[in-house]
């Protein structure tokens, strides 16, 4: 059985966890409570030496130590439903839209979560290295992800998924985005954003996104 290294309150091991029961894939989690720090333990060291949750470990002990490497290997193994794309276009299209909403939405709320919260002193890069907090870019980072709401609204106006014409990687990595903006207090409205709210309520709907 596949065994995922996770931690509940973290927007990276949920999208992990939403694309296992999107494919229906059973396997076994391993709490690593990052708020005690216990993803700079030995112990998880020696499974992910860059400390950073998820990680996926397959039943020979291969290890997936990102989304990204995690989402290719399941996609590989256990091709239905495909979450990555259906045709060569299709594909290119969730390749794109995955690494703009990487970037700039879960990437502008991580800097500005980063780089304000005392709790992340030191952290202000996941990894091992100590990295300073820079006040500055947790006010870019707010006005990156306010900006990104309003992109995203703009672009649902006439589609139901993200990209593709279907429920793919980029849709999971959007809403999970989205919802963990709230630790930055930018989140979207029904006045300024009616499609992003009326997409959002439909993916709510889906139960992976319970996972």
């Amino acid at each position: 059985m596949l065994t995922l290294y996770d931690f509940e309150l973290a927007p990276n091991p949920r999208r992990a966890r939403i694309f296992l029961a999107e494919k229906d894939i059973d396997y076994k989690k391993i709490s690593v409570n990052l708020r005690e720090l216990e993803q700079f333990s030995d112990a998880y060291k020696a499974v992910n030496p860059g400390c950073t949750v998820p990680t996926l470990v397959t039943e020979d002990g291969h290890c997936f130590a990102d989304n990204a490497s995690i989402a290719a290997y399941l996609e590989a193994r256990f091709p239905k439903p495909p979450l990555l794309g259906r045709s060569a276009e299709d594909k290119g299209d969730v390749a794109y839209w995955q690494a703009r909403i990487e970037s700039d939405g879960l990437g502008a709320v991580a800097e500005a979560f980063r780089n304000s919260n005392p709790a992340m002193a030191k952290r202000g890069l996941p990894g091992t290295r100590p990295i300073e907090q820079i006040p500055a870019l947790a006010e870019r980072g707010l006005e990156r992800a306010a900006a990104f709401l309003d992109d995203l609204n703009e672009h649902l106006a006439h589609r139901e998924f993200i990209a593709a014409n279907q429920f793919s990687i980029a849709d999971i990595t959007a809403l999970v985005t989205v919802d963990f903006a709230r630790v930055i207090k930018v989140q979207p409205s029904e006045e300024k954003h009616p499609h992003l709210c009326e997409w959002r309520e439909c993916m709510k709907q889906r139960p992976s996104m319970k996972a």
